[in-house]
């Protein structure tokens, strides 16, 4: 598909030019236009996986701790207190999961749980402004209650409609990713107590910047959607909605209009579809909540979208990065300089979820970090990606870091921060070797990968102690490719 893609990006050059002006100067962003995600369906990959990739992106400066929390049993009568004051009981066991915690952050914390079950999030604007509320609410709790209790993304799904409903979302809207090594969901929420979710076909791929996507929504066909029962006639009540005038359109209907038209959404989306789609769509078209792509889907084809700065059209105001790094200059792109990290789950059926759910993970910056693996199955996170331990971390989630490099010194992920900038103020002398040393790490990653693997399928009895053991081993290994390239 490489090669494809190459040759439909020349379609840039007919993009429609009322575009161009409004996009100018607007890579520091814009409230609520952060994070990028795709979804793609176990029949349109490569490998026959559910693959989830998602560039999380935040304000300021940012640290990005990674935890193992394990499974957990609480007692009777143990609940959950949710920042907004609400009170929720516990399930009396929670599962295990990998936690990329991002410390004062309502919505930026990424899962992959024992199940192979993965999370991530994109804000989209809504137009609620009269919400309802129980409790307060719930906002930053109500992913990691997916995480600690979902077996499915479906399930999952379930759980945040369930919390949704009846505390009510406390953000102006966002969708939830959600997938698993089976299917693909992702579910959008409005301030306040309503919600729809929509499952994305097994053959087809679906892209989501920081708006509502989702637009057709039949609730009576619940193999695909599920939503609050209410969703129209709320609309109709709102004044949203008129029917009238057409079919009932969910993103027409709670988007703030603003969302749907401003150009950092339409260009990421835009170059996504370009990508991926085999498609010569206008930045000016209607995109389509999912599409059958042309080819499979691979790990290198969402590595190299989660990594575009729109090379090669007219969108590029760096000129090949002859006027600067594309981070600081012209458009917002997929890859920004608000990026903290790029992740790309890889998840497969029919394996043990401990080895075949894997994390590939790019810290901070993905353009000049490579995907390291991460295997659900680790029993432990490699020295130096966190700041004291998983129950700390949610004690003092909330706290302030302050100075980032105060806030643990040899932390990697301060590290990896400064070498990105290091790239930025030479990128054009700098990212070519890096890029050629990153795509060589990232295939040597994946044979050795398909080595590993075999080696645990051959082990007679293994215990998951043992396998945990190897799993970490390679990504030690990985880690230390990814960190002496940074050195070089």
């Amino acid at each position: 598909m490489g090669r494809i893609h190459k040759l439909l990006r020349t379609v840039a050059r007919f993009l429609p030019m009322l575009f161009l002006p409004a996009v100018f100067g607007q890579n520091h962003g814009s409230a609520g236009m952060d994070c990028f995600s795709i979804l793609v369906g176990r029949d349109a990959s490569a490998d026959g996986s559910v693959l989830f990739a998602h560039n999380e992106d935040d304000y300021g400066e940012r640290v990005v701790n990674i935890y193992k929390v394990p499974v957990l049993e609480h007692g009777q009568g143990a609940s959950v207190r949710l920042k907004e004051g609400g009170t929720l009981e516990q399930a009396p066991v929670t599962c295990s999961f990998l936690w990329l915690e991002m410390p004062e952050m309502d919505f930026s914390d990424g899962y992959m749980n024992q199940y192979g079950v993965t999370i991530a999030s994109d804000a989209c604007q809504s137009r609620e402004d009269n919400p309802e509320f129980t409790d307060g609410g719930i906002g930053y709790w109500l992913r990691r209650i997916m995480a600690e209790r979902a077996r499915n993304a479906r399930e999952a799904v379930d759980i945040c409609g369930e919390l949704v409903e009846y505390f009510g979302y406390t953000g102006s809207g966002r969708t939830y990713c959600v997938a698993d090594p089976c299917e693909a969901w992702m579910v959008a929420v409005v301030k306040g107590k309503h919600w729809v979710a929509q499952r994305v076909p097994e053959n087809q791929v679906a892209i989501i910047p920081n708006y509502y996507t989702i637009s057709d929504v039949h609730l009576d066909d619940t193999l695909n959607f599920l939503g609050s029962g209410d969703l129209i006639l709320y609309a109709e009540q709102r004044g949203w909605y008129d029917p009238a005038q057409g079919a009932f359109s969910f993103r027409e209907a709670y988007s703030s209009p603003g969302a749907l038209t401003h150009t950092e959404n339409i260009t990421r989306h835009w170059s996504a579809m370009t990508l991926l789609s085999g498609k010569e769509y206008q930045t000016g078209d209607t995109f389509p909540f999912s599409f059958i792509p042309p080819g499979k889907i691979g790990l290198p084809d969402l590595f190299g979208v989660l990594r575009d700065h729109y090379e090669g059209t007219e969108l590029d105001l760096t000129g090949s990065y002859e006027k600067g790094n594309p981070h600081e200059h012209g458009a917002r792109t997929i890859c920004a300089h608000t990026t903290q990290y790029g992740f790309v789950a890889q998840l497969r059926n029919g394996m043990d979820p401990a080895v075949g759910a894997v994390l590939w993970l790019a810290p901070h910056r993905p353009c000049v970090h490579p995907f390291v693996p991460w295997y659900a199955g680790l029993q432990e996170i490699p020295e130096g990606f966190a700041r004291g331990t998983y129950l700390t971390a949610l004690e003092e989630h909330f706290i302030p870091v302050g100075d980032m490099k105060d806030y643990l010194p040899v932390h990697m992920f301060i590290k990896y921060t400064a070498h990105a900038r290091e790239i930025d103020e030479a990128y054009l002398e700098r990212i070519y070797p890096i890029r050629e040393m990153i795509v060589e790490a990232e295939r040597d990653f994946m044979e050795r990968q398909i080595l590993l693997e075999q080696e645990v399928r051959e082990m007679t009895d293994p215990d998951q102690e043992e396998i945990g053991n190897m799993l970490l081993g390679f990504t030690l290994e990985c880690l230390l490719r990814s960190q002496e390239m940074m050195e070089q």
